[in-house]
């Protein structure tokens, strides 16, 4: 597959993704870009707002396998990972793989689940296998999860530490439809529910043969020196107490490098670096308590380093220049 061949894919994935998330393209294909990439998103809003019926579209237009689970306060490790049960009949062991192993997971309300729970995801995540009684198993091509949290309740939930949120290439909002786009959603919906009419777009080793060629996207010095500017101007900020990891940095270049792709590039530009960095980024930078309580939050942090770092500046006929 060519690389004009795999943009008119993408487009015709975010095309078919809108006409169930309506008014939402910027969100659907920030959410692309992170399958391209092959990172995880979390997807953080109040309830009611399309998170998990996002989830459940992409899958169905990527096709492969997909597995849902429902975090709870009594889900245990092996319901996530999977069990080894022996059967009497044949006096074997045999490994019942649990929904973390398929293409596509959805993990609602992540933040639901004790720590030892969500810790079940973190070798998933990084590594893309999972272990079970010694015996590792190897996760399928590709493998995205997404998880979903209310960021208002506290009562009966446990925060993600920063270890397990920084293995999140993106945090996403949806955010509340404005009226007209409200409107046209009651419309669509009335009778039918579009996301069970879809049918896959993309084959999983589709997606798998452009996540490899994303990686070969170039990405000038010049950009890769201001991203670690970025960074280390982060790790200084008077706002922050945590700032952006060196995780987060190649994460934010690869995500760079992804959005280019999907705009018919395979070479970065400055504008594919804004395009993603406060997705990237405002889930990286924690700030400390008194600048918080002034109304600091990760996202005004990111559009503070952004706003206070010269960006290179980009010409078509001599290319990128400090």
């Amino acid at each position: 597959m060519n690389h004009d061949q795999a943009c008119d894919l993408l487009e015709r994935l975010v095309n078919r993704v809108d006409t169930v998330i309506v008014g939402k393209r910027k969100e659907i294909e920030l959410a692309v870009v992170a399958m391209l990439y092959g990172g995880h998103i979390l997807l953080e809003d109040v309830p009611g707002v399309g998170k998990t019926l996002l989830v459940r579209t992409l899958a169905a237009c990527l096709g492969g396998t997909f597995g849902r689970i429902q975090f709870t306060s009594d889900l245990m490790p092996s319901d996530v990972t999977g069990v080894t049960v022996y059967h009497n009949h044949n006096g074997q062991f045999q490994f019942r793989p649990g929904p973390i192993i398929s293409n596509i997971v959805l993990a609602d309300e992540i933040n639901r689940a004790a720590p030892r729970t969500q810790s079940a995801l973190l070798e998933a995540m990084e590594e893309r296998k999972v272990t079970v009684d010694g015996e590792t198993h190897i996760l399928p091509k590709p493998f995205l999860l997404l998880a979903t949290q209310n960021p208002l309740e506290y009562e009966g939930t446990y925060r993600l530490p920063e270890a397990q949120l920084d293995r999140f290439l993106m945090r996403i909002t949806l955010g509340y439809p404005g009226p007209d786009q409200e409107i046209e959603m009651l419309g669509r919906l009335q009778e039918s529910r579009p996301v069970e009419e879809l049918r896959p777009v993309l084959l999983p080793e589709e997606m798998v043969q452009m996540q490899r060629q994303v990686r070969t996207v170039f990405v000038d010095e010049v950009i890769k020196k201001y991203l670690v500017e970025v960074a280390q101007v982060s790790r200084n900020h008077p706002q922050t107490l945590l700032g952006i990891s060196p995780r987060g940095t190649l994460a934010w270049m690869g995500a760079s490098q992804a959005m280019a792709y999907i705009k018919g590039r395979m070479y970065v530009i400055p504008d594919d670096v804004k395009a993603v960095a406060e997705a990237v980024l405002s889930h990286r930078i924690v700030p400390r308590t008194e600048a918080r309580m002034s109304g600091a939050s990760g996202d005004k942090v990111v559009m503070d380093l952004l706003n206070q770092t010269s960006v290179p500046m980009f010409s078509r006929a001599k290319g990128l220049t400090s």
